[in-house]
């Protein structure tokens, strides 16, 4: 981040110091010698968190709903897992939305839902209770963020049958047929497996 006499400069807008306008593109195409000229210096930025789930950096929101006495009068405040807990009820219901006339059409004309409809939105329902449970369940913030947007899958090292982690083999044999020193004997084979952190997903729409 550049500052200028304590304040951030931003790239392609114009500024003013000591009586001259700069233009937009000055910050772009000025050398740091000229920059520095002016007294313009470079600062790391601050380090990022996300503020929906910290108030500060290492300064995570609380989970659970808590209950406070202040003057004497009980104040709730909400916890995060309420949050999203509400938040997938929002999801579910903007899943519903687009199917509710087929619902709406077979009451008003006395006819039958089309039975994939009524299983896709019976599995919309229940992927917002088990997601909701999940999020019930997270340990910390940390599990709570990869529950709900850690990646789809993960690399691991892989484990046999006993859960022992598998290595790479003294040997191999080449392709001429002959067993041979392994040159990465020893290091762990690793798979991609699918994330057992992520929450259940959201059924595929028809």
């Amino acid at each position: 981040m550049l500052t200028l006499n304590n304040k951030p400069l931003s790239y392609d807008r114009a500024f003013t110091h000591a009586g001259i306008q700069y233009p937009a593109n000055w910050l772009r195409l000025a050398s740091l010698e000229e920059k520095q000229a002016i007294g313009i210096s470079e600062v790391a930025d601050d380090p990022w968190y996300d503020q929906r789930f910290y108030w500060g950096l290492s300064n995570p929101k609380q989970l659970d709903d808590k209950t406070e006495t202040v003057d004497g009068e009980e104040v709730k405040t909400t916890g995060l897992k309420t949050l999203w807990s509400a938040n997938q009820g929002e999801v579910a219901a903007s899943l519903l939305a687009p199917s509710d006339w087929r619902i709406i059409k077979a009451k008003e004309t006395g006819t039958n839902i089309p039975s994939a409809w009524k299983t896709y939105r019976a599995a919309v329902r229940t992927a917002c209770n088990t997601r909701q449970t999940e999020i019930g369940n997270a340990a910390d913030v940390p599990a709570l963020i990869e529950l709900l947007f850690g990646a789809a899958t993960i690399t691991q090292q892989k484990k046999d049958s006993e859960g022992v982690g598998v290595v790479e083999p003294d040997t191999i044999t080449n392709e001429a047929g002959e067993t041979v020193a392994n040159p990465v004997a020893g290091d762990p084979v690793m798979e991609t497996v699918a994330n057992p952190a992520i929450a259940t997903a959201w059924p595929t729409p028809i």
